[in-house]
């Protein structure tokens, strides 16, 4: 069953124990995740990633099965999902546990997923997508928080606090409460002491950090590896969206080799790409040669290798070899 984020406010009599949270906005996903416990549930949240289960499944199970008549509630939270989490969900549905409810929290996740069609179709299961919130919401947000205080704020103050939130409402939170405790003695606050007080929020996706190396903007990969604290998780994550990204480019210069122009193979490559994409790779064509790029895909696999078995330093390994890239001619 298809849910809007705002029908969540009248769920206090739902009998709905499976929810499916999709999408990029964590903050407003944890705002329904506090209306879900507002239907009777109390705040005994237990949090687990899809492999701490999976590795013990039975005993998973037999927990659930086996909870003690004085336990509370309970609301399971399960990150860094896939596919497979749908045997988990027919498992515990065929079961029939009560007094627990299962909430999946996913990134984004295409029509073609087998989790999202099972969560849409099955009235028993609850599925919600969550998109960035857009800048017009955030700024009035903002400024509601400005007005009540009395403090006066120029439009670019405005538009330079959302820009920093990247989107997402609990990050806008984040900065409003330093503002607030900033403001105790003040009445009014300038943008450079916005800057100052404000982080840009994990923010620049692994999507633009690879986008920007390969482009190598060298301007933007040291914005992005600054502002963020990527984790050694992250790496892993980062060089494979960094590696389809130099395939990408690796397919493109074979098909330029072949005396295809670039736009036509920008319009005829597959899968699509996406407009607002197009400028980014035409880019990537242009800093890269055919050796260049074919040395780049081996570097990136020995880089992911070096990686797993080197945790501790991993972050700096990832920023010392992105940093390399932009600096190499092609």
């Amino acid at each position: 069953m298809i849910l809007k984020p705002y029908q969540f406010s009248n769920l206090k009599h739902a009998n709905l124990n499976f929810y499916l949270l999709y999408g990029q906005n964590e903050g407003q996903k944890y705002e329904v995740i506090q209306k879900i416990l507002d239907t009777g549930y109390t705040e005994n949240i237990h949090r687990y990633e899809e492999d701490e289960i999976f590795n013990n499944y039975d005993n998973f199970i037999n927990e659930l099965l086996n909870k003690s008549f004085f336990e509370d509630k309970k609301i399971i939270v399960i990150s860094r999902v896939t596919e497979k989490i749908n045997s988990l969900i027919n498992d515990v549905k065929d079961k029939n546990i009560k007094d627990v409810k299962i909430i999946i929290n996913s990134k984004p996740l295409d029509k073609k997923s087998k989790l999202r069609a099972n969560f849409e179709k099955d009235k028993e299961l609850a599925c919600v997508a969550f998109y960035h919130d857009d800048n017009n919401t955030l700024a009035n947000s903002a400024s509601k928080f400005f007005s009540e205080k009395k403090i006066p704020i120029s439009r670019e103050i405005l538009n330079l606090l959302v820009e920093r939130c990247r989107g997402d409402r609990i990050n806008l939170k984040n900065e409003i409460s330093k503002i607030e405790n900033f403001l105790i003695d003040k009445k009014t606050i300038s943008a450079d002491e916005i800057l100052k007080l404000t982080n840009l929020a994990e923010n620049y996706s692994f999507s633009e950090l690879a986008d920007a190396c390969l482009s190598k903007n060298k301007k933007k990969t040291l914005l992005i590896i600054n502002e963020n604290n990527f984790t050694s998780e992250d790496c892993v994550t980062i060089i494979r969206i960094f590696l389809n990204k130099a395939k990408r480019i690796l397919v493109l210069k074979k098909m330029e080799k072949e005396n295809i122009s670039v736009e036509e193979c920008l319009t005829t490559y597959r899968p699509a790409i996406f407009w607002k994409d197009k400028e980014v790779v035409r880019q990537q064509i242009k800093h890269w040669s055919l050796e260049k790029i074919q040395q780049l895909i081996f570097s990136i696999n020995d880089l992911e290798l070096l990686i797993k078995k080197d945790n501790i330093t991993s972050v700096n390994i990832l920023n010392d070899f992105m940093l390399n890239q932009v600096r190499i001619s092609n």
